[in-house]
């Protein structure tokens, strides 16, 4: 095939794919699925086109007009995905924030059950301290030492620690999203189990007088890290509500419509066991002083109910835009 039967034949093609380029430039919003198709054929069939061409013609015309008609379109086509810090940007903002204060409650709840189980537990321990042993994991309740609190500060290898309990604490939120399915069961069992060792940590230390002590090792990262497993765990929570209760639909329908819901409340919960776990590995074992540890504490209170604050003041205005 010489240039101008190549030329001749794909013409049109070059040409349609142009006018789809200018559309999708401008219009964006206007097009139809049919275009995006269209657009999609015509760009991959120019591609092949250029190929050719720099093979049989690369020193013609008709090479260079092709290689800027599919950078063109190539850049039109990802042009989403260099935007993706826009993407994240909107959904911290706006996705999740939106469907944590719609569904806070079932955050409300996680939370009891945890403080139930840990208030039990506590309790527990300070009326008897043997229950330690019937309460705690048998590698927990033998391997904690009280009075061995803040000894190896600083001795820790801190990025695999880091590591290490950031993958804990999101198997465990995975869990007790994923919970749901068992209609919450699974989460409600999850919720209140890790309250109890919490709870039951809180009253040895208390009766070896190390409370301050062992609070100034737990709320650096606990305030961040229980909150995300709060959210998680409401997720799975609402996922089981819907399907222990599924009103005038049926469970598949809702399990579809919850699982959706509950997967963006757990992947919005990532950033902060990333955040929870840096804390815990880097600051918690830092050798610096029990004061130090608390005022993080109280800084990560502070990011979090701002953050919340500033999400839902962008919501409002939103929603006074849209009207």
């Amino acid at each position: 095939m010489n240039i101008k039967q190549f030329m001749k034949q794909h013409r049109d093609d070059w040409k349609q794919l142009e006018q789809l380029i200018s559309l999708l430039s401008k219009k964006r919003r206007s097009l139809t699925g049919n275009d995006i198709e269209q657009f999609n054929r015509l760009y991959q069939k120019t591609a092949q086109n250029l190929s050719y061409s720099q093979t049989y013609f690369p020193t013609e015309d008709v090479t260079t007009y092709l290689n800027g008609l599919v950078s063109k379109a190539h850049n039109l086509l990802y042009k989403d995905q260099t935007s993706s810090i826009k993407q994240f940007r909107y959904f911290f903002s706006t996705t999740f924030i939106g469907l944590f204060l719609k569904q806070w409650k079932f955050v409300i709840i996680a939370m009891l059950l945890f403080i139930l189980g840990a208030v039990g537990s506590y309790f527990s321990v300070l009326n008897d301290s043997l229950n330690i042993y019937s309460i705690l994991p048998a590698d927990i309740a033998q391997g904690v030492d009280p009075e061995s609190l803040g000894d190896h500060d600083g001795a820790v290898d801190s990025p695999f620690m880091s590591a290490t309990i950031m993958t804990n604490n999101i198997q465990v939120a995975i869990l007790a999203f994923a919970g749901g399915i068992t209609f919450g069961i699974l989460t409600v069992y999850l919720l209140i189990y890790n309250g109890i060792i919490i709870g039951a940590l809180a009253a040895l230390f208390w009766q070896h007088d190390k409370a301050y002590d062992f609070w100034a090792y737990i709320v650096p990262h606990g305030m961040i890290e229980l909150t995300a497993i709060f959210i998680a765990g409401g997720a799975g929570l609402l996922m089981g509500y819907k399907l222990f209760v599924p009103g005038p639909y049926t469970r598949a329908y809702q399990l579809k419509q919850q699982a959706k819901h509950s997967v963006q409340l757990l992947l919005g919960t990532i950033p902060l066991f990333v955040i929870a776990g840096i804390i815990e590995g880097y600051i918690t074992p830092a050798p610096i002083s029990l004061e130090a540890k608390y005022i993080v504490a109280l800084l990560t209170v502070f990011g979090l109910v701002f953050y919340v604050l500033i999400g839902r003041s962008l919501l409002e205005r939103k929603k006074l835009t849209n009207l």
